[in-house]
């Protein structure tokens, strides 16, 4: 999957070996309403529309490969409604209790306080996180996902550097990316550790209530620091603080065959085809 800011492109190897290209034109919230993309607000809606679209993707993937070579047509766009909506959200209840709540939990279950308390929280969530990673980089089928999601990384690192998009040459970069998903995911933890560090203790229901409420604030922070790694990427300090992430993407990445490439790259090709020269391309 490619997006750019008006355009959405999915492409699926069929069994058939056919490459089929699916096309979703974006109405971003944020040019309904300006207020939604001032800086803060709009890492919260990128957020929402980024988990809506991927699941999507999944979808649309999902139904390709069960089809014969009868199937759909291609440029054929996906087909949705309220059992996606659905499905994001009850993605985001599961994220917020596993990842927010349980953590504190188990800290609390621990009898901590204070400093030692917020210390524990945060190895918890972030044993949690790389326990995750680990476990889906290793579950069967899903290491073809992440070979795909590494040759995504491969064929946006080629665009960015301007060399032919020809499989010769998109082989050769990194299948690592700042700007990927799991690197925001990352940073969302950090800025978790740190917001509810510095959060006044006003009793037990409050603490729990933080974990919640505060959710779009640190994806809006998140989101800025994202956008600032991406910008300055080969900046020193940029490096360092996006270091981490990077690590972790060697977990939601493996390397990609040729023929997986070919899918990227017709990605790249397409949304590329369908914006303008400085449209910055990404999954």
């Amino acid at each position: 999957m490619m997006r750019s800011k008006k355009n959405v492109v999915m492409c699926v190897r069929k069994p058939n070996k056919e490459i089929v290209t699916a096309v979703e034109n974006l109405n971003p919230l944020a040019d309904k309403y300006k207020v939604l993309g001032l800086p803060f607000l709009r890492g919260i809606v990128m957020l929402f529309e980024s988990f809506y679209m991927g699941m999507k993707s999944l979808i649309f993937s999902a139904n390709t490969a069960l089809e014969d070579e009868e199937g759909e047509a291609e440029g054929e766009s996906v087909t949705f409604g309220y059992g996606l909506l659905a499905i994001v959200a009850v993605g985001v209840v599961g994220i917020v209790a596993v990842f927010f709540l349980l953590p504190f939990f188990l800290a609390d279950w621990l009898n901590l306080s204070g400093v030692a308390f917020n210390v524990a929280e945060a190895l918890i969530r972030l044993g949690m996180f790389a326990a995750y990673l680990g476990a889906i980089s290793q579950w069967g089928e899903f290491k073809r996902v992440l070979r795909y999601h590494g040759a995504e990384h491969k064929a946006i690192n080629a665009y960015e550097a301007g060399v032919p998009m020809e499989v010769e040459h998109v082989k050769k970069y990194s299948r690592l990316h700042p700007r990927c998903g799991t690197s925001f995911l990352f940073i969302v933890l950090i800025i978790s550790i740190v917001l509810f560090s510095i959060m006044p203790n006003y009793g037990y229901a409050w603490r729990i209530a933080y974990r919640i409420l505060l959710i779009p604030v640190i994806a809006g922070i998140s989101y800025e620091l994202l956008r600032i790694s991406g910008k300055y990427r080969n900046n020193i300090v940029s490096r360092i603080l996006t270091a981490p992430g990077m690590g972790f993407q060697l977990l939601t990445t493996k390397e990609p065959s040729d023929d997986m490439l070919e899918v990227s790259i017709a990605a790249v090709k397409k949304v590329t085809e369908l914006s303008t020269p400085q449209t910055t391309v990404g999954t």
